[in-house]
């Protein structure tokens, strides 16, 4: 099957019944259709559909050479830096269709699958049927064209740097429990994954940390709706279907899963590895996951970069205030973030080299640069629309105010230099679900956190960084006579 279409995507999603709960019921009848999910899936299936836009299909497919099928470029496996452009511009023709703010849009978890795939035989050197599986589950996603969500954190029992969960108590992390002839068997949680019921799959990879313990040490994917598995949903931000008072809620919200796995069966062929906390460190260490998403992920986030400076520009022309240095010097300051996101992301592909496994790989540091710099990027991002648009992020009367009696009202007092009541409301609501709604919230949440606790990130550029010449440069200097 080639790249499929926004409607098989939802038929397939309806036809799975995963076990979903929400507000302490289990979801009953097609997921496409409950209010939490509605939006968010009719969002996921016009990206989708873009894969079948005439105008489009070189960049959002790549002939697969193993079938002639023309498949999704999120699962490109790039060999020249024409390769790494074009996965860029299909990334962000989906992240302009979602403005960026599906964090975990098909493309991110398709891209991790090729990442691991693309450097396999990594896993090799403890039993070549690891190998062989992934490759062969990342040719059937490719040829199915399967979405994923994802888990890879477990419960918050107790965030000591020494705690370890002992496993003759009752188990809370989700673990290796027995091996028999059809597979392995987990037990336990996992938290947050992100459109969680939603998708074909859910890849679970290895939680990080030092000392992982054999029965945390472990990579697979399996379908949704495996018996014993089950997503239990927080509370939906997409408290409206209305696209005029929730514009990007009720369109964008994905939705985050806390992971149960109840004695849950893995077959054996879709199993990556298992009670080998070597191969955990490998997968990240020794194959080039870490670059290949990250390309991706920046790669949105210049396009949600976009959005903000789209969103914070329209402010200042609807009020009329663009005259005021202190909002030139703000608007200045989303240019300046943008661009610097930008020039890592050409640096990044500039200096792409291929691997030891023949894939073209863009240059890490750029993109760890860029990693690091974006949550402190975007909660300021956040922060200036919020001055910007002030007391009118809370002067938002709904589309139920302007079509009553008291809408004459609100066209004369809500009218802007620059705008009717209507459209000003309107806009504004966008604003206000971007920055100060729940939903804006965890988008906030959302990029503080993206790829890990930052500290840590910060750690892993400071001891990985290699300035061991410029720092014997200086001395070189300090010892000329």
């Amino acid at each position: 099957m080639p790249a499929i279409n926004g409607e098989e995507y939802v038929k397939r999603i309806d036809k799975l019944n995963s076990e979903v709960w929400i507000e302490g019921k289990r979801l009953q009848g097609k997921i496409s259709e409950h209010p939490a999910f509605q939006g968010v899936i009719q969002s996921q299936a016009r990206l989708y559909d873009l894969q079948h836009q005439s105008d489009k299909l070189d960049v959002m497919t790549f002939v697969l050479p193993e079938s002639g099928n023309r498949v999704g470029t999120s699962y490109l496996n790039p060999k020249t830096k024409d390769d790494l452009i074009k996965r860029r511009m299909m990334i962000q023709e989906w992240a302009e269709a979602h403005l960026g703010l599906m964090g975990r849009s098909p493309d991110y978890m398709n891209t991790a699958l090729m990442a691991i795939s693309a450097g396999a035989d990594v896993f090799e050197c403890e039993n070549e049927d690891f190998s062989k599986n992934i490759r062969s589950f990342y040719q059937e996603a490719c040829e199915n064209d399967y979405s994923f969500t994802h888990t890879f954190i477990n419960p918050q029992v107790n965030r000591s740097k020494y705690y370890f969960e002992e496993l003759n108590e009752s188990i809370v992390s989700a673990q290796v429990i027995e091996k028999n002839e059809k597979g392995i068997v987990i037990h336990g949680a996992r938290l947050l994954a992100t459109q969680g019921g939603i998708t074909d799959e859910i890849i679970v990879f290895p939680a990080g940390g030092e000392n992982l313990a054999k029965e945390f040490a472990y990579a697979f994917s399996i379908p949704s709706n495996t018996k014993g598995l089950k997503f239990i949903c927080r509370e939906s931000f997409s408290y409206k279907d209305s696209n005029f008072d929730h514009p990007l809620g009720s369109r964008f919200e994905e939705m985050d899963t806390i992971i149960v796995f109840n004695k849950v069966q893995v077959p054996w062929e879709r199993v990556f590895f298992y009670n080998s906390p070597e191969l955990a460190k490998k997968m990240y260490s020794e194959t080039s996951f870490f670059p290949l998403v990250l390309h991706q992920v920046v790669s949105r986030q210049i396009t949600k970069t976009e959005t903000i400076l789209g969103v914070a520009q329209s402010l200042v022309d609807i009020i009329n205030i663009g005259e005021y240095q202190h909002v030139q010097e703000k608007i200045s300051e989303i240019i300046t973030g943008y661009e610097s996101l930008k020039g890592l992301m050409y640096s990044a592909e500039l200096q792409a080299k291929i691997d030891q496994f023949g894939t073209m790989v863009p240059s890490l540091q750029p993109l760890y640069a860029a990693i690091n710099l974006y949550p402190k990027l975007y909660p300021r991002f956040i922060e200036i629309i919020q001055l910007l648009g002030a007391s009118g992020l809370v002067s938002i009367p709904t589309k139920a105010d302007l079509e009553s009696s008291v809408g004459k009202d609100l066209e004369s007092y809500l009218q802007a230099a620059a705008a009717n009541a209507e459209d000003r409301v309107k806009f504004y609501r966008l604003a206000w679900d971007l920055s100060l709604s729940a939903f804006g919230g965890r988008q906030t949440l959302y990029e503080r956190f993206f790829f890990g606790d930052p500290i840590k990130l910060a750690s892993n550029q400071y001891r990985g960084y290699e300035r061991s010449e410029l720092v014997q440069r200086v001395w070189n200097f300090l010892n000329i006579e």
